[in-house]
């Protein structure tokens, strides 16, 4: 009896002083590329736990914002959330087609240079796995909206490319994931910031670009999306599944871009905790989560 008391006793005990104890989550900004006399930076997320071990799953995240507004803040909750469940996670700055007045688009900024820094910052992500202690064959990239064009161009547009970048590492994902997620590129709104570049507008659409042996995907999309209209992603999921790609497309009747709501929401409105928990299920499946 005492012995089963004294077990009992222990149990109580570390379960009032929340054992396993929440791991403390540390943020770092870091430098990931130089480019045309400006430093683009990431801001990284890891456990004080988890970052003694090498070898970690990463997530990394690109913004919304039509590549003319946004910022990595939007982001940041989320990369808290899963750092806090073992992943390294990153939030990467690129730059936008916005000038300094606040007047749009840039002359020397487009979403193609976006597309470059995307496919960049998954290169120095590989390039850096030990130092920044993650698996470089367990990397995640996701965005919303323009930021789901941008995790998708790490995976398909192979001819646009950084001439700085070191071509001997691949940028392409291991899994993605898409919130909101552009698929289609064939619009005026993005017709307009590539100006003079807007012959290639067909060079940097998902759907246009797709190819067979993608790494798994899962995207979420409301059927009121009044951005990234519904029909797009339907075409894209069609179209995917007859390359036979892996691809899971979860949709959510009345919800609009925001799949969250609110903009100013938890999670930027991007998304609420039963999306994330779909995602979860995701990661566990294709193996980035016990």
């Amino acid at each position: 009896m005492k012995r089963i008391l004294l077990v009992v006793g222990v149990v109580v005990f570390f379960i009032a002083n929340g054992y396993p104890q929440e791991l403390k989550v540390i943020q770092k900004k870091m430098t990931y590329k130089k480019v045309d006399g400006r430093d683009l930076t990431v801001d990284v997320f890891y456990s004080t736990d988890e970052h003694n071990n090498a070898d970690k799953p990463a997530i990394a995240l690109f913004h919304g914002g039509g590549w003319v507004f946004g910022s990595p803040e939007e982001f940041y909750t989320t990369c808290e959330r899963f750092a806090s469940k073992g992943f390294v996670t990153f939030s990467f700055q690129y730059r936008l087609s916005i000038n300094d007045d606040g007047s749009y688009p840039h002359p020397e900024i487009t979403p193609i240079e976006s597309v470059k820094d995307a496919r960049s910052a998954i290169r120095w992500l590989r390039e850096n796995a030990e130092s920044l202690h993650i698996d470089p064959d367990r990397i995640v990239v996701g965005g919303q909206s323009a930021g789901g064009q941008l995790a998708l161009s790490t995976a398909l547009l192979d001819k646009i490319n950084e001439d700085s970048d070191n071509m001997g590492v691949s940028p392409v994902p291991n899994a993605l994931l898409l919130y909101s997620s552009c698929v289609n590129t064939m619009e005026a709104w993005i017709d307009k910031i590539l100006g003079d570049r807007n012959d290639q507008i067909w060079a940097i659409s998902p759907y246009h670009n797709l190819k067979k042996n993608m790494p798994p995907a899962i995207a979420f999309h409301g059927e009121s999306d009044n951005q990234v209209l519904f029909y797009t992603m339907q075409f894209f999921n069609d179209k995917m599944k007859s390359l036979g790609n892996p691809f899971e497309l979860v949709t959510y009747e009345g919800r609009d871009h925001y799949l969250g709501g609110a903009r100013d929401g938890k999670y930027a409105g991007y998304f609420d905790e039963e999306i994330l928990e779909r995602t979860d299920d995701f990661l566990r499946k294709n193996g980035f989560m016990e």
